[in-house]
């Protein structure tokens, strides 16, 4: 009799639910009918400009697996600039390549915000198809999404704001000014000081590691220079860019540095651009082609003896190569370089006249003729196979042009002749990608193959070879220190300190795919990021160290601590979450309910329940105990119409608040693990954290004409003074809390040069974390 009881209890709440939804999705096909009809009166009247993806009213069968649109999913947001790829996008508006998006939209009826005594009629969601992505970029709407302003409400004690034409109801809390909502938010009295930048671009960017005379180390990742002494550890920053640093060059006096971009979203500054700063003072001396260049400046090198000349290659479908007097900023040369890509190119060192350059099954001779213009001939390959790319090069104590290929192979040319003279075969078990003369005259290759070797006058191995871990992928750059000392880039976003005999370690950690996890600890100022790279990172603040990582099956994009700080879950791409012993790395348990993508894993204060929220809709619960080591599950929450995005506890672990793809905003009882059908009984309750992107106290962090994908992520720190935003134009935002305010003003900080993917303060209150998707960057700020 109790199982049937049992199991008539949960039908009936199954219909409960399935009633509520039908009820919502006659009321939102009304809304839709009445609007049909104003705009069929009314020809002047029209729809938003940017429609979003809406669920039908009638129901269809879900699909096995989500699709991946742009209507503000997990990876769904926009890169922070087009043209930084040469990809474009497919027919049906959703880009082919990686880092797309996950639809929100599976054929079902919306669910209001809140219950429908609560609700008043919203303009109607509109179908569309996703919005296009140009090249993996995005950019800022050209205008408002919506007509309709917010809408303050004193008599109920309401805000009414509008997202994608979504109304969203949100309640006061007792005894607050409602009418403070028109008024003008001050920005905090705090600012964003950019204190380090965990990572290193070595995945797609070549010649970007260099030692300076102090010993430093000079690299880019995002749109931020990195000086950083490993000695003292400690990093000084150059962030004059506004969108990713693709290439960069340092002057032979070791004092100057030239930075190129790619095209960016900023109206002034997003145009490809090379700036040149003192390496010093890190003050901008020039700023070199502004409007110039089309897409991208990939690679940049000074003249030799002087200096006084710069080479840039634009990676436009042209690839225009242009010679510089950067101090004037006057061009001297530009001529097409090549019809297939080039990947680098570099003055002769010790001629000023003379260019190298070099990419897709090419070799380029240049020299300045009596006319004054560049004159270019071919390299002969002769009787040798022609590879598909030569991706390295540099020059002998003789001035013979020594380069690396795809297929391994190394070649010496004969600069007069413009011909190989002499082929090394299978000097590598791939790629060639890094090629350097030491101190005591020999040469350095690395590879693919992870392998450092070095080469004697004849280029014969001198049996001096070692072999990097394989987390770190391939080699990408050698430099070597006055002292002899070594440090590796690599493929893998990561920069290796040491030598051939005793081996090389970490001294610059980063992930190499796009990056949404982030969680902090409640009991230290240890972090955990995860990413598509499928590698989670445990690090310390302080150090700012790997304390251990680890690879997992899938791709991560989320991650909690439990309220001890003993253990850390985290989800992943496949709807498979696991959890591991916070110090030692050690797996202790997993679990599974989805198959879809799991947007947030989150303990709840008391550390009795951990709350899994899914691209299937549901969010599932489970019961804790042993301090985050046994898991039971507990019950499933449905109600979400779409993907569950961000979710928060309430301080006594009673009630969940989230919200989901379609901006909705809803509650529930965790105990039941049922819906709490009126917003307005939720209006006092205290939340432990602030991670919904919608809420009363939010209201002012939206941006007028907001589409809902602009913002990302938002925590409130402990002392609740503050609320930081992640956007999607690459910006750190700090706002005071609460934040209800019409025109709310704040301070931001520039650094990242994708969408910010997340940010958490730390329990210290006086540090900020952020992430960037596809920029593949952490970045620490000082709250001061």
């Amino acid at each position: 009799m109790t199982d049937d009881r049992d199991d008539m209890e949960r039908r009936v709440s199954r219909l409960e639910q399935d009633n509520y939804i039908l009820r919502e999705a006659v009321a939102n096909l009304t809304r839709r009918l009445e609007f049909l009809e104003r705009s069929s009166s009314s020809p002047s009247a029209k729809s938003p400009s940017h429609p979003v993806r809406a669920r039908p009213a009638t129901s269809t069968p879900r699909p096995a697996t989500s699709v991946r649109t742009a209507e503000g999913s997990r990876s769904g947001k926009k890169p922070a600039s087009v043209g930084k790829t040469s990809g474009t996008s497919g027919d049906d508006g959703v880009s082919p390549g990686k880092g797309g998006v996950r639809a929100a939209a599976r054929g079902e009826a919306t669910v209001g915000t809140a219950s429908p005594a609560d609700t008043k009629p919203a303009t109607p969601l509109q179908v569309s198809k996703p919005k296009r992505s140009i090249g993996g970029g995005h950019t800022r709407r050209s205008g408002p999404v919506h007509s309709q302003p917010r809408a303050v409400s004193s008599d109920d004690q309401t805000i009414r704001m509008y997202l994608r034409g979504r109304s969203v109801i949100l309640y006061a809390p007792t005894g607050v000014d409602i009418s403070a909502a028109d008024r003008t938010l001050p920005p905090p009295t705090e600012k964003l000081q950019l204190e380090w930048v965990y990572g290193y671009r070595g995945r797609d960017c070549r010649s970007n590691l260099f030692v300076l005379p102090s010993g430093e180390l000079l690299y880019f990742i995002a749109a931020v220079a990195v000086v950083y002494n490993p000695e003292a550890s400690t990093q000084r920053h150059f962030t004059g860019h506004s969108d990713d640093i693709k290439s960069m060059a340092l002057h032979p006096n070791k004092k100057m540095v030239a930075t190129g971009q790619v095209a960016g979203h900023d109206k002034d500054t997003g145009k490809p651009h090379v700036l040149v700063w003192d390496v010093e003072t890190l003050e901008t001396k020039c700023v070199i082609g502004l409007g110039e260049f089309e897409r991208a400046v990939s690679c940049l090198a000074f003249s030799s003896q002087e200096g006084e000349m710069l080479l840039a290659v634009d990676e436009s479908n042209e690839h225009m190569m242009s010679v510089w007097d950067w101090k004037k900023k006057r061009k001297l040369h530009e001529i097409r370089a090549h019809g297939d890509p080039v990947l680098g190119a570099a003055f002769h060192p010790s001629d000023n006249l003379s260019i190298i350059s070099y990419g897709k099954q090419h070799v380029c001779f240049w020299t300045v003729g009596d006319d004054s213009k560049l004159q270019k001939k071919m390299g002969l390959f002769g009787k040798h196979n022609k590879p598909k790319f030569i991706t390295a090069c540099c020059f002998s104590e003789s001035g013979d042009l020594i380069t690396g290929d795809s297929n391994g192979a190394i070649c010496v040319w004969d600069n007069r002749e413009h011909k190989i003279r002499h082929e090394v075969k299978d000097a590598h078990g791939g790629a060639v990608f890094a090629l350097t003369y030491l101190e005591d005259g020999t040469l350095m290759s690395g590879g693919k193959d992870r392998k450092l070797i070095v080469w004697n006058e004849t280029f014969e191995k001198t049996g001096n070879e070692a072999e990097i871990p394989e987390t770190a992928g391939g080699v990408r750059t050698i430099v070597e220190t006055a002292g002899g000392r070594l440090f590796v880039g690599t493929t893998g976003n990561m920069i290796l300190e040491g030598s051939l005999d005793s081996g090389f370690q970490e001294q610059i950690k980063g992930h190499c795919d796009e990056l949404w996890g982030l969680a902090v600890s409640p009991v230290n100022n240890h972090f955990v990021t995860c990413g598509s790279d499928r590698l989670v990172c445990v690090w310390d603040a302080m150090t700012h160290s790997t304390l251990w990582s680890t690879s997992v099956s899938d791709g991560a994009v989320c991650a909690g601590f439990h309220p001890s700080g003993s253990v850390v879950a985290v989800g992943m791409q496949t709807g498979r979450w696991v959890v591991f012993d916070a110090v030692t790395g050690t797996y202790v348990a997993s679990g599974s309910d989805s198959s879809e993508e799991i947007s947030t894993v989150k303990y709840s204060p008391d550390g009795s329940k951990l709350c899994v929220a899914c691209h299937d809709n549901h969010i599932y619960l489970y019961s804790v105990s042993d301090e985050g080591r046994l898991y039971d599950k507990k019950g499933r929450c449905s109600g979400h119409s779409s993907f569950v995005s961000h979710v928060d506890w309430s301080a006594g672990s009673q009630n969940v608040q989230s919200v989901s793809g379609d901006y909705e905003l809803l509650y529930w009882d965790a105990e039941t693990c049922r819906q709490v059908p009126s917003a307005s009984h939720m209006k006092d309750t205290e939340w432990a954290s602030w991670n919904c992107i919608l809420g009363f106290p939010l209201a002012g962090i939206w941006p007028e004409g907001a589409d809902g994908t602009d913002i990302n992520a938002v925590d409130r720190n402990g002392m609740q003074t503050l609320v930081a935003t992640a956007d999607d134009f690459g910006q750190v935002n700090l706002f005071t809390w609460p934040c209800f305010h019409a025109k709310s003003e704040c301070k931001t900080g520039k650094g990242h040069s994708s969408h910010v993917t997340c940010v958490r303060f730390l329990n210290d209150g006086l540090t900020l974390l952020s992430t960037g998707g596809k920029d593949t960057a952490i970045m620490q700020w000082g709250i001061v």
